[in-house]
Parts: structure tokens; sequence; C-alpha cells
């Protein structure tokens, strides 16, 4: 099993729309309604894994400080705006479609930070920082930044928000740590790094799979009666990853060595579209489901920009 999902793992540039596919034939072929018990449970199947491979202690790591901080104004500053901007201009009149670009905009950073930043030869330790930073300050931050930006256009239960978070971030953060120190303490550090450590990620990809094809499953008659409508939906997804990866590259050129820059433009680029699907699907009931099928697309431009970058990460910064 784990051997299939690893296989999954790496290739998500085809995993991801078979499972929007599989999810669009459910959704036609029987009701889907039935799904929604499976919302919470596939979050969690997301989440935990992923946290029992994180290192809180990097939070303590000494250095980088300038690079930690471009990358908060980035990700709680710059991107936020860009968000909101983008929901503004291309949906004006579509509340929930607002809503999902700015969800993934205040999301910053996941495992798949670390991965792309690995895979391009960058500052992995500094990605890892990068992504515990982000994933705690996305978390506290986004009821608030929801509240302000957005609270006139869609109804925000903040204490709604916050509670989702804390089941869905902060309780898997808690007990993905404690396995990891009941399993390093059973094994020791080489025996974890080496064996356990590699075992985790790949259920986290089954997690984002169901939630994917769940999500599509209960959009499905929309969205196979307007299948015109995806393009409509991609298009300002494209816009704003391009100008994401552009302001990122141009910054870490400027200000930071080759690894570091690798870091920076991975720990900004990389949204955090599990927890913005478990909170749209948790929170937002039909505004939420709407919600959910521009994030779903927002995996497969996240993933094939990701995997093109890394390609000309050598033309850009020059070889590792």
């Amino acid at each position: 099993m784990n051997r299939l999902l690893s296989t999954l793992q790496k290739q998500l540039v085809w995993s991801i729309p078979g499972a929007m596919v599989l999810g669009l034939a459910v959704g036609k072929l029987s009701d889907a309604s039935m799904l929604r018990w499976a919302i919470l449970p596939l979050t969690f199947l997301m989440v935990y894994p992923m946290m029992v491979t994180m290192n809180l202690r990097a939070l303590a790591a000494p250095g980088g400080a300038r690079l930690q901080g471009v990358a908060l104004v980035i990700n709680f500053m710059v991107m936020p705006a860009v968000g909101w901007a983008a929901g503004a201009l291309f949906f004006a009149n579509d509340p929930a479609a607002r809503l999902a670009l700015l969800l993934t905009a205040l999301l910053p950073t996941s495992g798949m930070t670390i991965s792309w930043t690995g895979f391009a030869k960058g500052n992995v330790p500094a990605a890892v920082k990068m992504t515990v930073i982000g994933l705690v300050a996305g978390s506290l931050l986004a009821p608030l930044y929801l509240k302000a930006l957005l609270g006139a256009v869609v109804a925000i239960p903040v204490t709604q928000v916050a509670m989702q978070i804390a089941l869905v971030v902060f309780l898997p953060m808690a007990l993905g740590h404690l396995t990891q120190l009941l399993l390093i303490a059973r094994h020791g550090h080489a025996r974890f790094n080496s064996h356990h450590k590699l075992l985790f990620p790949p259920w986290s990809t089954l997690g984002v799979l169901g939630i994917v094809c769940v999500s599509m499953a209960l959009k499905a008659d929309d969205i196979l009666r307007q299948p015109a409508a995806l393009a409509h939906l991609l298009l300002p997804l494209a816009l704003i990853y391009a100008m994401n990866f552009g302001l990122a590259t141009l910054v870490g050129r400027a200000l930071f060595v080759r690894g570091d820059a690798v870091a920076l433009v991975y720990g900004t680029v990389m949204r955090n579209l599990s927890i913005a699907l478990a909170i749209a699907l948790g929170v937002f009931g039909a505004q939420g489901a709407d919600a959910a099928v521009l994030i779903a697309l927002a995996y497969i431009v996240q993933v094939q920009s990701a995997a093109w970058y890394v390609r000309l990460t050598d033309r850009l910064f020059g070889p590792a």
C-alpha cells in the first residue's frame, strides 16, 4: 500500500486530475451528499502524517532571520493583497470564488515546500523552518484576515473558523509531535529518520486525493452542466501563481544566495491547499463546496508550475 501511495505522491501531476475525474463520476452516478461525513476524517488523514514528520525544533534554529522575515512579508502582506485583489477583479459577483482565492493566499507552505526545495537543491533546513512558521502564522492569522478582507462579502464565523483550524491543524500537530517523540524514544533518531519518517507522507497524499475527489463529487452536477466554467477559474489561478513565482524569483536573486533564494521561492509560492480545503468544506457549507472546486484546481496549477520551475532553477539562479 505504501508503495502505491508513494507512486501517487510522486505523480501528483496525474493523480490530482485523476481524483477530480473520479469525483465527477461519483457525483454524476450517485448521491454525493453522503460523502460529507468523510470530510473530517480525510482532513485528519491529510494533516496528521505531515505533522509526524515536521521538525518543530526548527523554530529554535539560529540564523536566517532576514530570509524568514522576507518570506513573512511576501506570505502575509503581499499575497493576501494579491488574493483579495484577484478575487475582486475576476469574481466580483462570486463570493465563493473570492473566498477560495483568499483562503489559498492566507495559508502558505506545506510539506511540498520542503520537497520541492530539495528537488531544486535549495536550502532545505531554511525551508523546514519556513514551513513551520508559515503554518503556525497562517493558522493564527487566517480568521482575522478573512473577517477584515472578506467580511463585507461573505459571512465569516470567526470563532468557527478558529475552531476548525484548531481541529485540523493544532490537534494533529500535537498528536503528530507526540507520535514523533514516542517513535524516537522507542527506535532512536536514526531509525526514525531512515524508516518511520518515510512511511507517513504518502498517507497524507491519500487524504489529499480523497478530499479533492469529495469536493468535485459534491459539485459534479454544476460542473458537468457548465464545463467551460473550469477554464474561467483556471485563468486567475495561473496569473496569481505566475506573479508569485516572478516576485519571489526577483527578490531571491536580488537579496540571497542560491540555496536561500530557492527556499524563498518554494516557501512563498507553495500554498497549504489541504487546510484551505478543510476550512472551506468544514465551515462554509454550500459556499464552501463552491470554493472547494477552485481550491482543487489550484492543486493542478501548483504542482505543474512547481515541477516546471525545478527545471528552470539552474538557469535562474545558477548551478548548485
